[in-house]
Order: C-alpha cells, then structure tokens, then sequence
C-alpha cells in the first residue's frame, strides 16, 4: 500500500465503455494525476482503497449501477469524493445524484476541458488534492486517520505499527467486503517476498487485540478471509 501523501492524487475511473476510459485515463495521466480503470461497480469495490482521492463514476452499468455504489460506499462512512459521469441528465437524475452522495455531476457527451476543470474544483473543494489533508474514515468513536496514520477509539489513541495500521486501512476502506489472505499479502507485503498467510492471521490477531472492545469490527469467515464489519 503506497502511503507516500505527496504522491499525485490517485483517481479511479469506473465505467462499462473501454474507450472513455482510454480516453479519461489518458487525459487525466497527462495532467499529472494517477488512474485505475475498472469497467464495473463491483470491481470498483475490489480496487477502491485508502489512497484513492476521487471516484469518476459512470451510472448505467451492468450489475450494480454507480448510484448504488454511491449509496452503499455513503452508508459504509466512506466520504470519498464522486463525480458521476451520465447520458441522463434529465433535473430528477442529477437529484438522484446528489442525493446518494455524489459530489459533481458530468453528463455525456462531455468535453474533456470540462472533464479536468471539474476534477480540479471537486479535488481542491474536498481537500484531497496534493497532499490530501484531513482524510479520516469515521465509524462512530472509532476514527482512522490516513494523514496523520493515527487511529483513535473513543477518547484515546492506540498505537499502532505501521503494518497494523495498514492492515485496518484496507479493511476498512471497503467495510463489509472480504478480502482473501492472499489479496492482503499482495496489498500490505507486496514488497517484501516470501510472506506466508499465517503472517496475515498473526498481524489480525495482534490489531484485534489493540482494538480492544472494539475488536468485533474485524471478522473472520471462515475459508474466505477478513472483513471490517461495522454492525
């Protein structure tokens, strides 16, 4: 997991039409800014982490529609930024928008000028443009700040290792999905070879435990592996 905060703001780009986001991607890259293409709202979830400042989110997809990924990443306290990217443009579509916590509304066709100079406005009105202050992930008293790597239960801090606070980024950047043992090595060891799963069982173990009574929010099912499940 890069947690370099002055890297370039990573954007995910998600839309079912290869060619918009060859387009997005190669016009979003020339402007200095990091791109990850995914052509469904279901591998949005797979590859949406910590280190993403911006979703561009196409509404009519197969499968779960982009207002619904909205929706659930709303409920799941994830306040990252979305600009939808629609052919409806109809008064009661870009309400919809809103409403499920979207941020900006592009409706297509659209010019890539406009295109940019929304993504700057969303990126500089959010505060996760350049280095990204202020970005937290909040469930109840339990607070996950990606800035200052600093997780903080009720009134106090816990203290963790780099690779425990890592672990918990990923997790719960994505609540309730699972992420397989091997998905986590490939994640949080991907730089450091010859890790075995059980190291992914010890690390849990060990963060759960600094958890305290909050060590339910990480979930084990049994044969699939860890989820961040806020009940």
């Amino acid at each position: 997991m890069n947690t370099d905060t002055t890297a370039a703001p990573k954007i995910l780009v998600v839309d079912d039409e290869p060619v918009i986001c060859e387009v997005l991607e190669y016009n979003l890259a020339s402007e200095g800014y990091e791109i990850t293409c995914v052509h469904s709202a279901e591998d949005a979830l797979r590859h949406l982490s910590p280190d993403h400042s911006l979703i561009l989110l196409d509404v009519m997809m197969a499968g779960m529609s982009g207002y619904r990924l909205a929706e659930t990443l709303r409920q799941k306290k994830n306040r990252i930024p979305i600009i939808f990217l629609t052919a409806k443009d109809t008064e009661n579509d870009m309400l919809t928008g809103f409403s499920v916590g979207g941020d900006d509304y592009i409706s297509k066709p659209f010019s890539i000028k406009e295109v940019l100079a929304r993504v700057k406005a969303v990126l500089k009105r959010t505060g996760t443009a350049g280095e990204k202050p202020g970005r937290k992930l909040v469930f109840d008293d339990l607070v996950i700040d990606l800035e200052l790597k600093e997780l903080t239960v009720g009134n106090g801090k816990v203290l963790l290792t780099k690779t425990e606070f890592e672990l918990l980024a990923l997790l719960s950047a994505s609540p309730e999905r699972i992420f397989s043992r091997g998905e986590i090595l490939e994640k949080v060891w991907k730089e450091t070879p010859y890790i075995t799963e059980r190291t992914v069982d010890v690390h849990i173990t060990r963060l759960r435990k600094k958890l305290g009574n909050k060590a339910s929010v990480i979930s084990n099912r049994a044969g699939f592996g860890y989820r961040f499940h806020i009940s």
